[in-house]
């Protein structure tokens, strides 16, 4: 593994278990909203060509030589996914979960491309590992928000045996993404927020996540769950690999 890309593979693996959970539970998962096609051809044919993409491009990142064709496949596949919440909001602008959703897989997009940006060694390059870390930046916002208009919602995730109680991590995790977006956005101490955004996000997964398929061993949610926290916290520590390298080059 090459020094500083942890995030690429962590990433990487977090696409190939989509696909993986996928194939075996035959559907797609709550947040990659195809679902509603049912149990026909189309649904079928859509599902073989989803995994086999996240599968592919999960797999490709994992090497330098074929990492911006992976990096390339995730990013349009997940921006797919991305678009596709857009409807459901506009339908219903007065809920904020879709839009949610939305930033949830648009933070995989940044994720990817930043991965893209990565292989690239032309005038472009600093373009658009700008414009995804700034995209990145805009999900950490939504985070801050859906997480403060479903605040008792986000309290439930958390464990009842961590004290000092549920609504206090609910608080603080909300506080937490609201500090690191600022400072994601206004670039002071950008590098320690990234880093402290991914470590959280990886907590989320440990104590929320990692436990649900025990408990709900024939959920996909419960599995693909993993794979979408694994995803988003990959996607922020990809972030703070790039504020490292732009610090050192200076």
């Amino acid at each position: 593994m090459a020094r500083g890309e942890l995030g690429r593979h962590v990433f990487g693996l977090a696409s190939i278990a989509f696909g993986v959970f996928s194939l075996v539970f035959h559907d797609f998962n709550i947040w990659q909203p195809l679902g509603p096609l049912g149990s026909g051809a189309l649904h079928d044919a859509l599902l073989d060509l989803y995994a086999l993409a996240v599968m592919f491009g999960g797999l490709a990142v994992q090497w330098r030589k074929t990492a911006r064709t992976g990096a390339l496949v995730l990013s349009v596949t997940y921006a797919i996914f991305a678009v596709l919440w857009l409807p459901r909001w506009l339908v219903k602008p007065q809920s904020y979960d879709p839009l949610g959703n939305f930033f949830e897989q648009f933070s995989l997009v940044c994720g990817a491309l930043m991965v893209f940006a990565s292989t690239r060694r032309d005038a472009q390059r600093r373009t658009l590992e700008r414009s995804s870390y700034y995209g990145f930046a805009l999900c950490v916002v939504s985070f801050t928000l859906e997480q403060l208009f479903y605040l008792h919602g986000t309290a439930k995730f958390v464990p009842r045996w961590i004290p000092p109680g549920q609504m206090f991590w609910a608080v603080a995790t909300t506080i937490a993404f609201a500090l690191a977006a600022v400072a994601l956005l206004t670039g002071r101490f950008a590098l320690p927020a990234a880093r402290l955004t991914a470590a959280m996000i990886a907590g989320f997964g440990l104590l929320v996540w990692l436990p649900a398929p025990f408990a709900q061993p024939h959920s996909l949610t419960a599995w693909a769950g993993n794979a979408e926290n694994a995803a988003i916290g990959a996607s922020a520590w990809i972030v703070a690999e790039y504020l490292s390298r732009t610090r050192s080059t200076g």
